[in-house]
C-alpha cells in the first residue's frame, strides 16, 4: 500500500503567509524603499516553498482526484511568480512584466472557484472559507495589472487599497483553512502508523 502524505495544511499556511507578505508589499508601495527591499527575502523563501509544494502536488497527486489541480497548480504558478518578483525587487527591476501572468493566474483561480461550486467539491462548513479563498485570490490576480500601471499616490491609491484588502482577505481565508485542516488532520491521522 502506498504511503499517503497530506501536506495540504502546511501549503495553506504558506499561502496565507504569502498573501500577507504580498499585501504588505502592496501597502508599502509609495513608502520607503528600504521596507520593500526587506520583503524580498521572505517573499523569495515562501515562493520557493510554494513552487516545490505545488510542483510535487501537481505531479504526484497525493490528494483525491481534482484537488491536486485545485491546490497544486495555482500554488506552483504563484511560487514561480514570487521567486521572480523577489529577484526583480532585490535587483530594482520593474515588476510590471509580472502583471500579465498575475492576471492569468487570477483567471485560473476563479475557474477553480467555479469548479468548487459546480462540482460541489467543498460541501458543508468548508464551502464558505474555501470558496472565499479562491474568490479573493482570483480577484487579487485579476486586478493586479491595474496596480502595475497606476501610481500608488493620488487617485490610484484606491486600487492599491482594494488589492491590499483582497490579499488580506485571501490570507485570512487561507490561514483559517490551514489551522482547521491542521487540527482535523491531527485527529484523523492520530491512529495511523506506517
Amino acid at each position: 500500500m502506498a504511503l499517503f502524505v497530506d501536506y495540504l495544511s502546511v501549503m495553506l499556511l504558506s499561502l496565507g503567509a504569502s498573501a500577507a507578505y504580498l499585501a504588505w508589499y502592496i501597502w508599502s508601495l509609495g513608502k520607503t524603499a528600504k521596507g520593500k527591499q526587506e520583503l524580498a527575502v521572505p517573499i523569495f523563501a515562501l515562493g520557493v516553498f510554494n513552487a516545490i509544494g505545488g510542483f510535487t502536488m501537481s505531479f504526484t497527486w497525493p490528494l483525491p482526484g481534482g484537488y491536486n489541480m485545485l491546490f497544486g497548480d495555482p500554488l506552483l504558478f504563484l511560487g514561480l511568480l514570487m521567486i521572480a518578483g523577489a529577484y526583480m525587487l532585490r535587483k530594482n527591476i520593474s515588476l510590471k512584466s509580472l502583471a500579465m501572468p498575475g492576471f492569468l493566474l487570477g483567471v485560473y483561480i476563479l475557474v477553480g472557484a467555479g469548479a468548487i461550486v459546480g462540482y460541489t467539491l467543498e460541501p458543508g462548513i468548508h464551502f464558505l472559507p474555501s470558496f472565499s479563498l479562491y474568490l479573493f485570490a482570483g480577484l487579487s490576480g485579476i486586478i493586479s495589472p491595474i496596480t502595475a500601471y497606476l501610481s500608488p499616490k493620488g487617485s490610484g491609491k484606491y486600487a492599491y487599497y482594494l488589492l491590499t484588502a483582497l490579499l488580506v482577505l485571501t490570507a485570512i481565508a487561507a490561514l483559517f483553512l490551514a489551522y482547521t485542516a491542521f487540527y482535523e488532520h491531527i485527529g484523523s491521522f492520530s491512529k495511523w502508523f506506517p
